[in-house]
């Protein structure tokens, strides 16, 4: 009986993970990834375009749930719903739906990592890991806002690791909501014109994002991001000089 009231709490901690762990693999063994596909767009975009003209309220909230579903269950396809955000509602709807969903998404991860294993991580923690906890935490939102604007790390990985370097929800949100505009509007806008693509019997390009006309101003945006940091430290060796 001792054993098992000792254990609740961390069974407690821990059934938010199982969830997120079990629909991660239920959505594979379904086979609903298959569903999932360009070609299915390609089939079903008059429906998709009927729908939203005689349910656009419904269909935006249900979209939206979409979103955050896949974003919370860190699920391989947010891409190809953001491009089919832009087929469905235009680069300026699709756009807002993707990143309200994703920022909502990324934050049920955040909380779930902090109070799962954050704070538990963090009393083990040694001194190697504080001093690396305290200077991001220092500069949480420049790091956040280029985490989110440059593609170098999994989405999922950028939205646990900070839980686990105790910053603060509101700035996780901040960073995640400004942080993931641009490479939305890009994979959007590749859906508001996925038509034209279609009729020419083509496949959207995922790999846009990397093409130096939209890497390079993307890059711009992280490297000022990234300025407040580099302010601190010069200011700190002004100081001890």
């Amino acid at each position: 009986m001792e054993a098992v009231i000792q254990n609740k709490p961390i069974l407690h901690r821990l059934w938010p993970v199982a969830i997120l762990v079990l629909g991660f693999i239920g959505f594979f063994v379904a086979g609903l990834n298959d569903y999932l596909t360009f070609e299915t767009l390609r089939d079903n975009r008059e429906y998709l375009a009927t729908v939203v003209a005689e349910h656009a309220v419904l269909t935006a909230t249900a979209f939206l749930a979409l979103y955050i579903v896949v974003v919370a269950f860190s699920l391989p396809v947010a891409a190809p719903i953001s491009i089919a955000g832009g087929l469905m509602f235009g680069i300026v709807g699709g756009s807002v739906l993707v990143v309200v969903g994703a920022t909502i998404g990324s934050a049920l991860v955040f909380l779930i990592a902090r109070s799962a294993i954050g704070d538990s991580l963090r009393r083990r923690a040694g001194p190697w890991v504080r001093r690396l906890e305290v200077g991001f935490r220092d500069n949480a939102l420049s790091y956040m806002l280029v985490l989110r604007l440059v593609p170098l790390f999994p989405f999922w990985l950028v939205n646990v690791v900070p839980a686990l370097l105790g910053v603060r929800c509101k700035t996780y949100m901040l960073a995640t909501f400004f942080g993931i505009i641009p490479g939305t509007v890009v994979y959007v806008g590749v859906g508001d014109g996925l038509g034209m693509v279609f009729e020419k019997g083509q496949t959207p390009d995922l790999g846009l994002i990397f093409e130096p006309r939209i890497l390079g101003p993307i890059l711009g945006l992280a490297a000022l991001s990234f300025l407040p940091v580099l302010y601190k430290r010069f200011r700190r060796t002004s100081d001890t000089v």
